[in-house]
């Protein structure tokens, strides 16, 4: 498993902030990205436990691909 702090964007627009007394527009906003690797015996599984668990079914939520064993 590898967790990995990112910035990105898609349907958010970003954001904006207050710095210093200024308006700064943020169009990159903070995101998690998690990798796994699985026995394809357990892919199913795990995709719907993370897709039971993490949802938040706020703009966001973020996607899940998948490459099976070539």
């Amino acid at each position: 498993m590898t967790i990995t702090e990112v910035k990105g964007r898609e349907e958010q627009k970003g954001i904006t902030l207050q710095f210093r007394g200024r308006e700064m527009h943020v169009d990159l906003l903070p995101k998690v990205k998690v990798e796994l690797v699985v026995d394809n015996n357990v892919v199913d599984k795990v995709v719907n436990t993370i897709v039971n668990t993490a949802i938040t079914r706020k703009l966001g939520d973020g996607k899940i691909f998948q490459l099976r064993n070539l």
